[in-house]
């Protein structure tokens, strides 16, 4: 293509946007006009009463066998326009409420003359509210045929006409109120994840966890390897975290004696975003004394069938759902493989803990991957696996046998201290869960500790810090127990089929808006 013709098509989309702007700025300008002009009559635009006696989907389903004709049965509705056709002494008006689309009948001899004229000054995206006779119409459309029409809420904003499949997503994540009123697949969305979110609580509690908040803002950074968001607490003059985890805290409780905790909060990672990332994102931790990692597969396994069958429609001992093309199979018992296991089958070699460094470090060099000359077997074993085992993952599996270097809160194995006894849930290549049996000697926690704090001073931003309070609940003496960390974002997207984070979070993070992007009046 020329450098003309691309000049040509760069000017003519530029001129394109100015005369979509200013026709959407025209358009304001006369929905103002009409707004000024109903205060001149004295219409208020924005009263502070309104009444809703029935939604949408209760009158479909209480008037399913409705007849055509007109019932003694009133109601009050209300919602935003979403059609106007007017013909003369008869109009159908179609408005929009979070439960469904209403047609209301309105006639010239129903309506008293206020409400007749307000039909007049209505714009697509008003809210109004209604109240009338249910009937249905001769064409078999259930109706409201209104004695009453009243304004609520005036749109100043014209909806826009291709805001469903626009192409520049940020947009719709940017004004995700707009994205909701045009796009109803979406709101099906978040109304999943309300439901999800419910039925993990409900399980939770069912399986004897108590649900519990710990603080957002933390003096000491710990339970994960994340570079964290500081802020400044005033009054006592010091630098405090967002929280990475809720782990330490929750451990805490375990020491007091509440056997069985979990939490579902946010969490704050200052790191990008991507299509499984977030810096603002939603995890659930649990933690159950006398439990190990045995309990935590089990939980997980039971949990994650459960959303299948009450979310997703799935029979028992079937629970096969569908991910962006992907037939996942979540039913039965879950596979275990070592990390070495997933390591040498993605690689063709045969890995493990006890392959020598000169041999890890060939085969990272033949995939391309990046090593420290510090590392040791452990962490190289690890890097294979994290760069090339994870995504080769589809069914869930549970990958375990973690090297101790890369799980600083996880106990060792009995029979391999190289190792810990830690497990990740994969499923289609992203970790949906992290489990322990988690570390309780504060002997060997002080160790790790301090290696984390000497690689914090050799320049790694990740690491966490030292916490004395920490291990001095531990030297009280914490039970035996198992802990688990869930994505609940990741799960949201894999039960609603979203490829993108950004798909599941009603404001996701975005870059800062540009002045020259706002199309609000300045």
């Amino acid at each position: 293509m020329s450098e003309h013709v691309q000049n040509a098509d760069t000017e003519n989309a530029a001129a394109e946007k100015s005369n979509v702007e200013v026709s959407v700025n025209d358009e304001r300008a006369q929905r103002r006009a009409r707004r000024q002009a109903l205060l001149d009559s004295g219409i208020n635009p924005y009263p502070i009463q309104s009444e809703v006696t029935a939604h949408v989907s209760e009158l479909e389903d209480r008037y399913a066998n409705l007849e055509n004709g007109e019932t003694e049965d009133e109601y009050s509705v209300a919602g935003r326009v979403r059609a106007i056709r007017n013909q003369g002494k008869i109009a159908f008006v179609v408005i929009e409420d979070y439960t469904g689309q209403l047609q209301l009948f309105c006639r010239i001899n129903n309506l008293d003359e206020a409400s007749w004229d307000l039909l007049g000054m209505l714009d697509l995206g008003d809210i109004i509210g209604a109240t009338g006779a249910v009937m249905r119409t001769r064409r078999g459309q259930l109706s409201i045929a209104p004695t009453r029409l009243v304004l609520l809420s005036k749109s100043l904003r014209p909806l826009p006409e291709k805001f469903h499949g626009l192409t520049d997503r940020e947009v719709r994540y940017r004004q995700r109120y707009v994205d909701l009123i045009m796009n109803p697949e979406v709101r099906d969305v978040f109304r999943k994840r309300s439901q999800i979110i419910s039925i993990i609580r409900q399980h939770m509690e069912d399986d004897g966890y108590m649900e519990v908040e710990t603080p957002v803002l933390q003096e000491i950074l710990g339970g994960a390897n994340a570079k964290p968001f500081i802020t400044h607490y005033n009054a006592l003059n010091t630098e405090n975290y967002l929280r990475i985890a809720t782990e330490l805290p929750l451990k805490r409780l375990i020491v007091g004696g509440l056997e069985r905790v979990f939490e579902i909060g946010r969490q704050f990672r200052n790191e990008g975003t991507d299509l499984t990332h977030n810096p603002e994102f939603t995890s659930m931790e649990a933690y159950a004394a006398y439990s190990d990692l045995a309990g935590m597969r089990k939980l997980s396994q039971e949990l994650f069938q459960d959303i299948a069958r009450r979310a997703c429609g799935c029979e028992a001992g079937h629970e096969v759902i569908t991910f962006q093309g992907t037939e996942i199979d979540l039913s039965g018992e879950w596979r275990m493989a070592s990390l070495s296991e997933i390591a040498s089958e993605v690689t063709g070699e045969n890995l493990s803990i006890d392959t020598p460094v000169e041999k890890l470090r060939e085969v990272l060099d033949r995939f391309d991957i990046e090593w420290n000359v510090e590392w040791g077997a452990g962490k190289l074993l690890f890097e294979i696996y994290d760069e090339l085992g994870e995504k080769s993952i589809i069914n869930p599996t549970f990958v375990c046998d973690y090297p101790a270097e890369v799980s600083p809160l996880t106990k060792r194995k009995d029979d391999d201290p190289r190792l810990t006894d830690r497990f990740e849930l994969v499923i289609k290549g992203a970790e949906y869960a992290n489990a322990y049996s988690e570390l309780n000697d504060p002997v060997d926690q002080e160790e790790r500790f301090a290696a984390q704090m000497e690689a914090k001073r050799q320049g790694d931003d990740e690491a966490m810090e030292y916490d004395y309070d920490f291990i001095r609940a531990l030297e009280y003496g914490m039970p035996p127990a198992g802990g688990i960390g869930y994505g609940i974002d990741r799960m949201i997207m894999l039960f609603c089929d979203q490829p993108s984070i950004r798909d599941v979070l009603l404001f996701p993070q975005l870059r800062p808006e540009k002045r020259s992007e706002r199309t609000a009046a300045e």
